[in-house]
């Protein structure tokens, strides 16, 4: 390399903006419940604006995946997993309180994570798991007398409801992060809503899903699903039908759109630009990513 080619990369790279990266980690939702089934707690998250990165390092980028949902006679709901950028990690959601058979109503009480799990009304009212500082919070309560009601997940900025008199509890409401990613970006605002806690009786309400992707929970069906990269939790339901999975996390990151993002074969992903920025969105996955 000859010495004005040298001065010419120098000058290109002074010339850049500084390499401030905006991003948001979304975890995977928990599984909703069975057997007078609680909602699933929203997948955890982190966000900042105008952290520093170096060009021509690696970076890893994980998606996590949304939790099980609890089937009726056979399985227990799953938490969400985690999902990172960097060194930054959101923690999954918690799984639902469920009730699958008898011999195992210990796992009525809703598992701990980025959001709680709510606790399912089944051989004893269960309690919501707790919610991660900082990434959600915990879930609802069951009343385990008639008419029996399951809490809803919690949410990234919501405590899952307790269930109630006339009501499954409903799923904790998310976070909006419209104003530091934009929906010109083609990025949805609302992420992290924990899913709807179920009524096991007729007449009376169904938890609904958190704003951000929480599912519904059902009696006379599956429990609704988390929303797909939202992180949203399940919802329940009651036997013999199936607890609602989890959402699936996303990890997105907004840069200036003077550098060039290099993108690991492991990774699914799409890019928008707009303005000076570019937004590109990671919805499945995981691998590394370096900036140019």
């Amino acid at each position: 390399m000859n010495l004005l080619t040298r001065y010419g990369i120098l000058a290109q790279i002074l010339s850049l903006p500084p390499l401030l990266v905006d991003y948001l980690v979304v975890a995977g939702g928990g599984g909703g419940g069975t057997g007078t089934g609680a909602g699933g707690g929203a997948g955890g998250y982190k966000t900042a604006t105008s952290l520093s990165r170096l060009i021509a390092t690696n970076y890893t980028v994980t998606v996590g995946s949304g939790g099980v949902g609890s089937v009726w006679g056979s399985t227990v709901s799953g938490s969400g997993s985690n999902s990172v950028f960097s060194t930054f990690t959101a923690t999954g959601g918690g799984r639902a309180g469920t009730g699958i058979i008898a011999a195992q109503a210990t796992y009525k009480d809703g598992g701990n994570g980025g959001s709680g799990g709510g606790g399912a009304a089944f051989y004893g009212a269960g309690t919501g798991g707790l919610g991660t500082s900082g990434e959600g919070y915990a879930g609802g309560n069951a009343l385990d007398v008639p008419p029996f009601m399951a809490g809803g997940g919690g949410g990234a900025s919501q405590t899952g409801t307790n269930g109630g008199s006339n009501s499954g509890g409903k799923g904790g409401n998310g976070v909006d992060v419209s104003a530091t990613f934009g929906t010109t970006y083609g990025v949805s605002g609302l992420f992290c809503g924990g899913g709807g806690g179920v009524s096991n009786s007729v007449g009376t309400l169904q938890g609904l899903g958190g704003t951000g992707g929480g599912g519904g929970a059902s009696r006379t069906a599956n429990g609704g699903n988390g929303t797909a990269n939202t992180g949203g939790g399940g919802g329940g339901t009651i036997n013999p039908y199936s607890g609602g999975t989890g959402g699936s996390g996303i990890v997105i990151i907004k840069y200036p759109d003077s550098y060039t993002l290099t993108i690991g074969g492991g990774l699914t992903s799409s890019t928008a630009t707009s303005g000076a920025f570019k937004v590109t969105s990671f919805t499945a996955g995981t691998g590394n990513i370096s900036f140019a």
